[in-house]
């Protein structure tokens, strides 16, 4: 389904300014109401913010045009904008601000290694993300590799295996590109074009599935009883969520359902996944063509919901409803649809080579106010299901996030783009994900705290966790 995670590009359109003449407060409320007519039209979380959070959005946009009208300079006005959305606190609702842009870099034959070219095609090391786990006492590192830690450390008698997943997408481990880079051969001498591109983050994300397999095999032949994963400060990523998440379960995971909002670019959408479903129908076995024919009417379904307009004032539902967060399946096997091209089309975990099981034991995943959107997917699915004990502090609240690139808008004076979620994904108790993930066992930690303190807080909370988490374990199998 393509449910993005958190946009981590900017746009490079120059902004306008005023220098030189009178500044005048009127371009800039232009653009509050532009942003005012996105959020009432476009914004996936539109009744969330008003039935949830109870925030009356009229009256920040009144408040925010009083400021505007008050501010006397393009700095005053963009903080008057930034305040608007810091008061929406949405993790997909994003401005952002145009940047010179860049002259770009020729790729020329000796004058770029493979990790410059990784580079530059946006494969990066992620600053600041550290790991909790690692500053617990006892704690050994299974080896030096850093694009997924782990390691084990022992706690009340009881042999834990570590895993820390910073991010679940590979553009943060730029080796992962160097290796898919050598082992495709690419000359290093032009651009690399999306279908490039799309062959470096397929290697990629191969490797990153393999590398976790390895580390659960590991942790799990060095005796670990529990297995805990660490997805503090995660921002997010792709669908490579959901297979993580079937990796490390032995139960059979349902994703959550999906809401999307109504409009051109939803219907667009599913009429794309219609027809793909149906051209791989015309050349498929009799099975699978009934199978591809019945999800087709499904999305097609889909696309008339897409269709039907459903004013701010109400009358009908603001979202429509359709499908998982893993497509038109919300839950299969990893063998379900082996081999068959068109399984990522209705069950995105198809799209990559995981194991469903691969841990098969207790489950602890740590999360703060730093975990956002596909990482909130995660910890969700896994709570949902009862598959996990979910520790920390309440997750930050984006949930789904950007589908097929999203809805922005280019805000017309400023040049700044408004970007919101165009999706939702609801709960088993039909609560929006961007609400947050509560832990099952809350620990006292604030946003500003160091990674040292948090671990010395997580070690001794540490017994009592263990202890209901094998209760909540041991009720789960009378059950």
């Amino acid at each position: 389904m393509s449910l993005i995670g958190r946009h981590l590009t900017a746009q490079t359109v120059a902004p306008v300014t005023t220098q030189g003449a009178a500044w005048s407060p009127e371009p800039w409320i232009e653009d509050l109401h532009q942003m005012q007519r996105t959020l009432t039209t476009s914004y996936a979380n539109l009744q969330w913010l008003i039935d949830v959070r109870q925030v009356n959005l009229a009256s920040l946009v009144d408040d925010a045009e009083a400021r505007l009208r008050s501010a006397g300079s393009d700095v005053e006005a963009r903080a008057v904008l930034d305040r608007l959305l810091r008061k929406i606190d949405d993790g997909h609702v994003e401005l952002e601000w145009p940047k010179p842009s860049a002259p770009a870099r020729a790729l020329s034959a000796g004058a770029v290694s493979d990790t410059e070219f990784c580079r530059a095609i946006g494969f990066v090391v992620r600053p600041g993300a550290v790991s909790v786990t690692a500053g617990l006492k006892g704690y050994l590192a299974l080896d030096s590799n850093q694009t997924i830690p782990a390691g084990l450390v022992t706690i009340a008698g009881r042999r834990i295996g570590v895993l820390r997943i910073g991010v679940f997408m590979p553009e943060f481990s730029p080796a992962l590109c160097v290796e898919a880079v050598r082992t495709l051969g690419l000359p290093l001498t032009s651009s690399c074009a999306d279908a490039c591109r799309d062959t470096i983050e397929t290697l990629a994300y191969a490797r990153l599935t393999a590398l976790l397999e390895d580390r659960i095999r590991r942790l799990t032949a060095s005796g670990a009883s529990i297995l805990m994963v660490d997805i503090t400060n995660n921002g997010g990523g792709s669908e490579w969520a959901e297979a993580v998440a079937r990796m490390m379960s032995s139960r059979a995971l349902v994703s959550e359902r999906v809401g999307f909002v109504r409009g051109s670019h939803w219907a667009r959408h599913w009429e794309t996944v219609v027809d793909t479903l149906r051209q791989y129908a015309a050349t498929a076995s009799r099975e699978d063509t009934r199978l591809l024919e019945r999800w087709a009417a499904q999305a097609d379904a889909a696309r008339r919901q897409a269709e039907a307009h459903c004013p701010a004032s109400g009358g009908c539902e603001w979202l429509g409803r359709a499908g998982y967060a893993t497509g038109l399946v919300g839950s299969a096997t990893d063998s379900t649809f082996r081999g068959k091209p068109w399984g990522p089309t209705v069950f995105s975990p198809a799209e990559f080579s995981y194991r469903d099981g691969l841990w098969t034991g207790p489950l602890l995943v740590l999360v703060d106010q730093g975990t956002f959107s596909a990482a909130e997917e995660f910890a969700a699915v896994l709570q949902d299901n009862h598959a996990a004990f979910i520790v920390g502090a309440r997750t930050g609240g984006a949930g789904c996030g950007h589908t097929d690139g999203g809805t922005p808008t280019v805000l017309t004076h400023s040049g700044a783009t408004l970007e919101v979620p165009d999706c939702a994904r609801f709960r088993l108790d039909g609560s929006n994900e961007v609400n947050g993930v509560i832990p099952d066992y809350l620990l006292p930690w604030r946003a500003d705290d160091g990674a040292r303190f948090r671990a010395q807080l997580l070690q001794r909370a540490m017994p009592e966790i263990l202890r209901q988490m094998q209760r909540r374990r041991v009720r789960a199998i009378d059950h």
